[in-house]
């Protein structure tokens, strides 16, 4: 069925659900969109401006690399971008300097660029930088494929990583003016201008096809009938949606597709107290150390006097049990060190905070999706769609970005171009 009395119900409504709906609703479709929050946006998650002090993100933050669907949508919708400045330090526990390159890096691109087959990350460091001369190097490594792509080493594609690290991570990055949410709601906005039916507070437990028809249940009781559904939802929510069997069939390609946990905390100070601590770090972006939590950030170039904690990868299951006073505690104490300053003496200064594990929101079960060797084939089957049930998301896009909202918004793209061209 490919005309316009088409209706179609898209579970989710984070990036990808919300792209989706737009460009079938512009298209003349009925669209209703399930959503189990009360509110859109799924792991874009914007915290008030009123607490600080700017439309902060407590999910999805930066713009990585081209990303030109995400910068397409952003100029229609008038809203512009401030690319990432600054300089990167490292605290290496003792003292704080400016981040260099290893001395192997040419050598890393050099075998990068000649490897064929794919291989896990951890196998590749072992094949090729095995000697003690290459421990900081693999350490780097392994750092980044964990705090960056929120992946293990022991299962993450070296071939899915390569173009990250062929440009040593110099990708272009920016942000939103007023953050993502500002996106989300335009194409919130949008949806709804175009006939969109949004449902917010809907969790959706079983889809069943019935007589050519697809039956949507929620657990509020509430039923929907419909044409087809695009299931826009993380991976980790697929299994606990009852599915009709030729969509089940599918569910297994899931296990080739890695899906990583992230923890954000942001912290907002009195002043901006690192700066007047060390007059070097008025230009400092990013600053990565060894302490439980690892990656910090400034808004650098602007001056809100605020610092982002960002723990990634497999390594958040060592904080699983806090909840999140405990983990701005351990942010605290993290920055205790790094700056060699009483941790009451930092506590005093903070004005707000907010604290997020993506592994225990029950929407989300984690943070973004990442490459596996088998991934790419994984994805070509959920990506199939011929049938009643579609799958849609940042973790089924194939191009180099996967993980992130142009991930997302591309997929859901690519999933509407799908029904309307069938």
């Amino acid at each position: 069925m490919s005309d316009s009395s088409e209706h179609i119900v898209i579970v989710g409504a984070g990036a990808a659900g919300l792209m989706a709906a737009r460009e079938l609703a512009r298209a003349g479709r009925k669209v209703t969109i399930l959503e189990a929050r009360q509110r859109c946006g799924g792991r874009i998650h914007p915290l008030p401006a009123s607490e600080f002090g700017y439309a902060a993100d407590g999910g999805a933050e930066f713009v990585h690399g081209e990303a030109p669907v995400t910068r397409a949508l952003l100029r229609e919708a008038g809203l512009s971008l401030s690319e990432i400045e600054g300089e990167q330090w490292r605290f290496d526990g003792t003292k704080l300097t400016r981040e260099r390159d290893d001395p192997h890096e040419a050598e890393l691109q050099a075998v990068l660029g000649e490897l064929k087959d794919d291989l896990t990350v951890a196998d590749f460091l072992r094949r090729h930088f095995a000697g003690d001369d290459y421990a900081p190097l693999r350490r780097s490594i392994e750092r980044m494929v964990e705090g960056y792509d929120a992946a293990d080493p022991e299962r993450a594609s070296t071939l899915a990583l390569r173009a990250e690290w062929m440009d040593g991570g110099h990708a272009p990055q920016a942000r939103i003016e007023g953050g993502y949410g500002a996106m989300i709601d335009v194409m919130t906005a949008d949806c709804r201008r175009h006939g969109v039916t949004i449902r917010l507070g809907s969790v959706v437990s079983a889809i069943a096809e019935e007589g050519g028809a697809v039956i949507v249940r929620c657990a509020g009781g509430d039923v929907h009938a419909c044409d087809r559904v695009i299931l826009a939802v993380p991976l980790p929510l697929l299994r606990e949606i009852a599915l009709p069997a030729g969509a089940r069939a599918k569910l297994a390609a899931v296990d080739d597709i890695g899906f990583g946990n992230v923890i954000k905390i942001l912290l907002r100070f009195a002043r901006p107290w690192w700066r007047e601590r060390k007059e070097e770090l008025a230009d400092m972006t990013f600053l990565l150390s060894d302490e439980a939590i690892p990656v910090w950030w400034t808004r650098y170039p602007d001056q809100h006097p605020v610092l982002t904690g960002w723990f990634g990868g497999p390594r958040t299951a060592e904080l699983e049990s806090l909840d999140p006073q405990a983990l701005i505690d351990a942010g605290l104490g993290s920055l205790a060190a790094i700056f060699g300053l009483p941790r009451d003496h930092i506590a005093r200064e903070l004005v707000a905070s907010a604290a997020t594990n993506w592994a225990h929101d029950p929407f989300a079960r984690g943070a973004y999706s990442w490459a596996t060797p088998r991934t790419r084939a994984a994805q070509a089957i959920l990506a199939c769609g011929d049938g009643l049930v579609l799958f849609s998301g940042e973790a089924l896009y194939r191009g180099r970005d996967m993980g992130t909202v142009e991930a997302a918004l591309a997929s859901g793209l690519e999933t509407a171009g799908t029904i309307l061209r069938g």
